[in-house]
């Protein structure tokens, strides 16, 4: 695409450069820095909905997520921006839907990266700095590699660490990782081995961060490369669940790759959360933890690759459909809440939330507001148990498989497939509130909604010059 091409089809898609309301941030900023909240959001890669305590799960330690759930809130239908990773993180970051956002699926460059976001794409962290907060980045990008346009430093954070590449964070022993415009290196061992786990860097620079912005307001966005296949962590996570599990030896791979497919993954999950608590102690030890809202979700649902057992844990909970699915299970995701300065402890929220409300929450924390155009509603007045605005309608498309497209309108959920080769097939239509298995297709019984969210499917979305949905 040239770059005129460029240029309109951000400007069509509603990603053109923000104007925010002048007495929106200088209100905001004006204000004493306690009453607005340092924000971290903190991103598992492939978690699926049935996988911590607090949602059910019973094979795999979670006490510190937990925690967030029992001293916060607990939302029960959040969802991911799309059921892969590039197009959900663009969600996230642009606060625009898969129908509106510049990337709408997984696309490589090689030697390095994925395709970039435009340069005139407005981000959540460009929309946070404005406002006056820090912003820092750590864990896996995946929206613009090495020296384009889409890189993290070029779409509004301060300071970055981990993977540009999301191909590349498929090990959790690399060769290198990034910090800002610098390539780092990892140690090998005195058999030319990698030994340093990604994780563990990624976790310490989150914690530095933290540290060193500890006066001033911060945002700070954690996606985590667990549990993404392949499926490895370091011995001293593994033998508490090898053991338990006591599974027969997987074989295959690299030297790093664990020999107990379930062990490695449940070990994953729980190092993570032990990196979650280390972050509420540190907030705490800080004394910034009561004024600081930490969120904790899921990039999309579950896999099944590297050899990942995602029924033996039940990963996906109640809900039909796993990764690259637009079922429940691929795209609906936990969200669990803290904020001990408004958030009453125990709190269980319904509402219907997604990626693409991040942005419009977080500028409204910040004191702003946002006239540029985004496809969220903020969730602060939910978080605060003030009256909340909620969706008319939420929309998904998906370029992979044919094509697929979903619509959420209360308790109503239509499902489209082979959407590439037949635009105008039928639509599955399901009851959440009675069937939240989406077990019972009712579309004949029920027309004038199938019409409906055939309407929606078709209005939602403006077409791409570069993700093509339709062939």
């Amino acid at each position: 695409m040239n770059n005129s091409n460029r240029r309109e089809f951000v400007k069509m898609a509603g990603i053109g450069v923000a104007t925010i309301a002048a007495n929106g941030f200088a209100m905001g900023m004006a204000k004493d820095k306690e009453t607005r909240p340092n924000i971290i959001y903190i991103m598992a890669d492939d978690l699926g909905y049935g996988d911590l305590g607090c949602y059910g799960q019973t094979k795999i330690k979670t006490p510190n997520i937990d925690r967030i759930a029992a001293e916060g809130m607990k939302f029960t239908d959040y969802y991911a921006g799309s059921t892969v990773c590039a197009p959900s993180r663009c969600s996230l970051m642009t606060g625009l839907h898969t129908g509106h956002t510049f990337i709408r699926g997984n696309r490589e460059v090689q030697p390095e990266g994925q395709c970039p976001m435009p340069a005139e794409t407005v981000t959540v962290a460009k929309l946070m700095q404005k406002a006056g907060y820090r912003t820092g980045m750590m864990g896996k990008w995946g929206l613009g590699g090495p020296g384009t346009e889409g890189e993290p430093n070029n779409q509004g954070f301060d300071y970055w660490f981990g993977y540009n590449c999301q191909r590349q964070a498929h090990s959790f022993y690399p060769q290198h990782l990034w910090r800002n415009q610098e390539k780092v290196i990892l140690e090998k061992n005195k058999d030319g081995k990698r030994q340093t786990y990604s994780h563990d860097l990624i976790a310490d620079e989150a914690l530095g961060f933290i540290k060193r912005n500890k006066d001033k307001p911060f945002f700070l966005y954690l996606p985590f490369t667990i549990p993404h296949a392949e499926l490895a962590v370091p011995e001293d996570s593994l033998s508490e669940y090898k053991s338990k599990f006591e599974e027969k030896t997987h074989k295959g791979g690299h030297y790093y790759k664990q020999d107990s497919p379930r062990a490695a993954y449940a070990a994953m999950v729980t190092r993570m959360d032990g990196d979650v608590g280390r972050i509420l102690k540190l907030l705490n030890e800080l004394g910034i933890g009561d004024n600081t809202i930490v969120m904790f979700t899921s990039d999309n649902g579950p896999h099944g690759e590297g050899g990942n057992d995602h029924k033996f844990f039940n990963s996906n909970g109640p809900l039909k459909g796993m990764k690259r699915d637009l079922y429940e299970g691929g795209i609906r995701v936990p969200l669990v809440v803290r904020w001990p300065d408004k958030i009453r402890a125990g709190r269980v929220s319904d509402h219907i939330a997604a990626f693409w409300d991040l942005l419009p929450t977080c500028v409204e924390l910040a004191g702003g507001k946002v006239s540029v155009k985004t496809d969220g509603i903020s969730f602060a007045p939910e978080l605060k148990g003030e009256p909340q605005k909620k969706h008319e309608y939420m929309y998904w498309e998906f370029h992979e498989q044919k094509g697929k497209q979903a619509v959420r309108m209360g308790k109503w959920k239509a499902v489209r497939l082979n959407v590439s080769n037949v635009p105008d097939g039928p639509i599955e239509l399901y009851d959440l509130d009675a069937d939240i298995e989406e077990q019972k297709n009712i579309a004949a019984k029920h027309p004038d909604m199938v019409a409906k969210m055939a309407a929606i499917m078709k209005s939602a979305r403006t077409d791409s010059e570069v993700f093509k949905l339709y062939r």
